[in-house]
């Protein structure tokens, strides 16, 4: 058989199109030469130039930007050249563009998730990333026994950035992590280490970053410890994020951490952000409050401490509280949630009761405190109101989540002074979530009559996975007409009939703009009432009515409803349901739009839908 001959109609490469390529080839190799090509590259014309420019492969480009003649091509501090007129020619450049549209190009599905200023910067970073991760993948191989530097990274990774298509003849190893490490560190702020790469040669790769975020996971031995302590004693001068997700976590690591913190001459470190997240937190020789204690008491600005799923136990959560009333620090978010502190406030409720009023300048760490995550903690009745008393201590608190707690009715009774400004100082709070706290319709009832008559700052409230029922209604349509802009009661067993007397409670026009109604079996009266709230609140943007056994037929009362909607819902969540459509439901995907996504949310067909689960 004879082979085919070869297509001479294909269009030839233009000369321009053959000079680029020849110019991203010596940019690509960024040898001593690179710099006087630049020059040259400089002095082309504008068209030409911006068309080499967005055709550059992410090294050629990385090349470019490294030896321009010109400092920041985003700023307006320029020499001034007459007959070249150089400063106008680097204000017309926007690398930063071409980094984003090279960004997008690789991680299409990060875009949207970040707004940096230096797209470069974000680029190499999470390039970075990613040759970190697959080299640890490699290093957790039990044969592995090399250099960490000499892992080999991926011919895919390194296409990304221009070697494909491409012959580099350079002693620089293109394909070892060391390479990639070396090269584009002085881009990197944050980054995410495995365990396996926490040891003295990962601290010498990373010499060139400047970390200011360091998340590490599973960091669990001595020898990982100390490995760790190079790279952050490396960064302290810049270092102000630590973050450990599933690591068991010893007095000697904390006190390990602070000494590798410290900077030196200072006593005090420089973290803002601690979070210990799902880890372990081990009791050794000494308690492990005792660490915690001395990295808090250290703290010159920490703002966050995240203690979540940790096993922080009652007694540590006790000493730390009292350390916070005894230190001063800018602290502003406090989460200790899924951890079993029951009683955690026991000793300050007692030091209350027996007339020592803590004056003013005890608790300086909470006059800051502004967000307190105490969701799934086991708190009971009395821990409310041991909680109630300490929150006149909290003057800026805007955000409490008590969720999944058992503090029942008197539990939330106890806090009400608090949360209606009848306590000793009045309650900031804007957001309050009290999801699943085993409260009922009269606990609740009290609850939001009490804030209705005060009218006070609350701005988002979560009554969700509570039975309450249809009779929480009325106090509810009374809540309705205050401020309130998110609302979440979804699971609490509304019913038809609980949306139907909610829908005729709703006479003045309200403020909401996000509401979750789902879970409550409230077939076409859902849709009905639905219909009542798009007309009676033009702020409403989103809208969660998913899994409320509503049968096609509500789709047309929603969808009338949503054309003479006075404001402007930009999702409305239908799912959870099972229908079978009908031809004149097709447009509806199309029909309501807002920037370019459909609004309503709908379930697949019955016939591919999953099984529909009647329980509660």
């Amino acid at each position: 058989m004879t082979e085919p001959l070869p297509d001479t109609m294909a269009e030839p490469p233009s000369l321009i199109s053959l000079c680029i390529d020849e110019l991203t080839q010596q940019l690509l190799l960024g040898d001593d030469d690179v710099v006087s090509i630049i020059q040259h590259i400089y002095d082309l014309p504008s068209h030409l130039l911006d068309e080499l420019i967005s055709r550059l492969p992410p090294l050629a480009l990385y090349n470019f930007n490294l030896h321009m003649p010109f400092q920041d091509q985003n700023t307006e501090d320029f020499s001034h050249d007459d007959s070249t007129n150089k400063r106008k020619r680097a204000r017309d450049w926007n690398l930063n563009t071409a980094w984003r549209r090279l960004f997008e190009l690789r991680w299409p599905n990060l875009i949207n998730q970040i707004q940096p200023t230096d797209w470069q910067k974000a680029y190499w970073e999470t390039h970075l990333q990613n040759c970190l991760d697959e080299a640890a993948e490699i290093a957790l191989i039990t044969s592995f026994n090399g250099h960490i530097g000499d892992i080999q990274i991926s011919d895919s990774i390194q296409d990304y950035i221009g070697f494909e298509g491409h012959t580099i003849h350079s002693t620089c190893n293109y394909s070892k992590l060391s390479y990639h490490c070396l090269q584009f560190g002085s881009h990197v702020s944050c980054l995410r280490l495995q365990n396996i790469l926490c040891t003295a040669e990962t601290t010498r790769l990373l010499r060139e970053c400047k970390l200011h975020s360091l998340l590490l996971r599973c960091i669990r031995t001595k020898q990982q410890v100390d490995g760790l302590c190079k790279l952050i004693t490396q960064h302290s001068g810049t270092l102000t994020s630590l973050e450990f997700i599933h690591c068991t976590v010893y007095t000697d690591f904390i006190n390990a951490i602070l000494d590798a913190v410290d900077i030196k001459g200072v006593q005090k470190h420089g973290i803002q952000h601690l979070s210990i997240v799902s880890s372990s937190l081990e009791q050794g020789r000494c308690s492990f409050s005792d660490g915690l204690v001395s990295f808090v008491s250290s703290a010159r600005s920490l703002c966050s401490l995240k203690l979540s799923d940790s096993r922080l136990g009652r007694t540590s959560a006790k000493a730390l509280f009292v350390t916070l009333l005894n230190v001063s620090s800018s602290i502003s978010v406090l989460d200790l949630s899924e951890n079993e502190i029951a009683g955690w406030l026991s000793d300050f409720n007692k030091r209350l009761s027996s007339g020592l009023v803590l004056s003013v300048e005890i608790g300086k760490s909470l006059q800051l405190l502004r967000v307190l995550n105490l969701r799934g903690n086991s708190l009971r009745k009395d821990d409310a109101e041991n909680l109630g008393n300490a929150l006149a201590y909290m003057p800026n608190l805007e955000d409490l989540d008590i969720s999944d707690n058992s503090i029942g009715d008197e539990g939330i009774r106890n806090l009400i002074p608090y949360f209606v400004g009848t306590s000793e100082k009045c309650s900031r709070v804007t957001c309050l979530k009290l999801e699943a706290c085993e409260l009922s319709y009269d606990g609740v009832n009290h609850f939001l009559d009490s804030l209705s008559t005060l009218r006070g700052p609350l701005k988002s409230l979560s009554i969700a996975e509570n039975y309450l029922g249809r009779k929480v209604a009325g106090a509810l349509g009374r809540f309705l007409s205050t401020p309130i802009e998110e609302l979440d009661a979804s699971g609490i067993d509304f019913g038809p009939s609980g949306f139907q007397d909610l829908q005729n409670l709703i006479k003045e026009e309200l403020k909401l703009v996000k509401i979750n109604i789902s879970k409550n079996r409230g077939g076409t009266e859902t849709a009905k009432f639905l219909s009542k709230l798009l007309s009676q609140a033009p702020q409403l943007i989103d809208v969660n009515a998913a899994s409320n056994f509503m049968p096609i037929e509500s789709l047309s009362i929603i969808s009338s409803a949503l054309k003479l909607a006075k404001g402007n819902v930009q999702r409305l969540d239908l799912t959870g349901h099972k229908w079978d459509y009908k031809p004149e439901h097709a447009s509806l995907s199309t029909e309501f739009v807002y920037n370019g996504k459909p609004i309503l949310i709908l379930p697949p067909s019955s016939i591919t839908a999953a099984p529909y689960d009647h329980d509660p």
